[in-house]
């Protein structure tokens, strides 16, 4: 799918550097920017989801643990 991403004029001078630093597109760049933003938010949730269900299931345990 296309879409227009507008940046602002720093942002835009950053990801041209960024990208002829790495010899790269900018498009790449951004691309990959995207993709690591998304999986990383991703993991975060996966790891919320889990803490949350470690605290539901084990609150008694937890609980004792911290009067320890």
């Amino acid at each position: 799918m296309a879409m227009t991403l507008r940046l602002t004029d720093e942002e835009s001078e950053a990801l041209r550097r960024r990208a002829e630093a790495e010899q790269r597109s900018m498009q790449e760049v951004a691309r990959a920017a995207v993709r690591e933003y998304v999986e990383r938010h991703e993991r975060d949730d996966a790891v919320e989801q889990a803490a949350t269900w470690v605290t539901t299931n084990f609150r008694e345990a937890l609980d004792r643990l911290g009067r320890m």
